[in-house]
């Protein structure tokens, strides 16, 4: 969860080659690392874990080239949606929803949260467990936290990270993730981890890597806790008269649900909303003429997983299609 997204465009990293590192004394990631490690042991790390996970660990090459120069372009919602939703991944979210149908039930029932989200969420962020990153976290935090632009941030997780291994629910070599460090099939930051993982099926570890109990669980763990509203849905398409000022849209704009009907605006069937009390807020993704969406309280749950309109849109739109 460490990529930057707005409302209107959405700016995408692609990797490029990796640039040498810079020039440094040949001990200065040592002295760094034996800083480090009072750090880690004043925080109650035990040694041998700390001289475990830092085993044959040094600054990657790689991970700071795509750190320093992450090229952006602008997508439209058009754009994006296209990209992150295509056909492909909309029958994989139908096909996990029925083969995973009990444990989804189970994990949604318990924490109030709509398994077609959870279903989102884990879609976009590793493609249903199959894309989680092939970067050692430990080193890509210490490169950062070292050489990094955020270094203050990223010692922080990299304390994080060593408090899980510290407590044995994953070994150092299990535990990958991106270049920046998140981790597993959700892409949790190793401080959203410790806040938010979840041992669902009691084994005595949080295995968010291959465990799919865990996995969901977790992913509900956190939008429960971010606000997640239990039997409420997130949003929906809606149509919009031709001329509707643009002027009052926008997720800080809600009215209720009536007086977007007074304005014109109906659900995608044409159809009045069911109920008038309700309070919504009309986003016009690509600006007027394009799609639009009415969404609730839910969705500001699901932004902050990752704070981007086009993210939580695509997570309530592949949910959907996985129901």
């Amino acid at each position: 969860m460490v990529r930057a997204m707005v409302t209107r465009r959405v700016l995408l990293t692609v990797p490029l080659a990796a640039a040498a590192l810079p020039a440094r004394a040949a001990g200065g990631f040592d002295q760094f690392v034996a800083g480090l490690r009072g750090e880690a042991l004043r925080a109650g790390i035990r040694p041998a874990v700390f001289d475990a996970a830092f085993a044959g660990v040094r600054p990657n090459a790689k991970v700071l080239e795509l750190d320093r120069h992450q090229p952006e372009f602008t997508l439209t919602w058009a754009q994006y949606r296209a990209r992150v939703l295509p056909p492909a991944r909309l029958d994989g979210a139908r096909m996990v929803r029925a083969q995973e149908a009990r444990r989804l039930d189970a994990v949604s029932g318990r924490y109030g949260v709509d398994a077609g989200v959870i279903i989102g969420i884990w879609g976009l962020e590793s493609g249903f467990g199959e894309k989680t990153g092939h970067y050692r976290v430990v080193e890509a935090l210490a490169t950062l936290a070292y050489d990094g632009r955020r270094a203050g941030y990223f010692r922080g997780e990299l304390i994080a990270a060593l408090r899980i291994l510290d407590a044995g629910d994953v070994g150092p070599r299990g535990m990958t993730g991106s270049w920046a460090g998140a981790m597993g099939q959700p892409q949790f930051m190793p401080s959203s981890y410790l806040r938010y993982a979840v041992d669902w099926d009691g084994d005595g570890r949080r295995d968010i890597w291959t465990d799919r109990g865990d996995v969901f669980a977790s992913i509900a763990n956190y939008l429960a806790r971010s606000g997640w509203r239990a039997g409420e849905p997130w949003g929906q398409p809606v149509r919009v008269p031709p001329g509707l000022d643009p002027a009052g849209t926008g997720r800080s704009r809600p009215r209720p649900l009536g007086a977007w009907e007074a304005a014109g605006v109906r659900r995608i069937d044409g159809r009045r909303f069911s109920r008038s009390d309700v309070p919504g807020a009309l986003i016009l993704p690509d600006g007027p003429g394009g799609e639009a969406f009415m969404v609730y309280a839910n969705f500001a749950a699901i932004r902050r997983y990752n704070p981007s309109d086009f993210y939580a849109l695509a997570v309530g739109l592949l949910g959907q299609a996985a129901a």
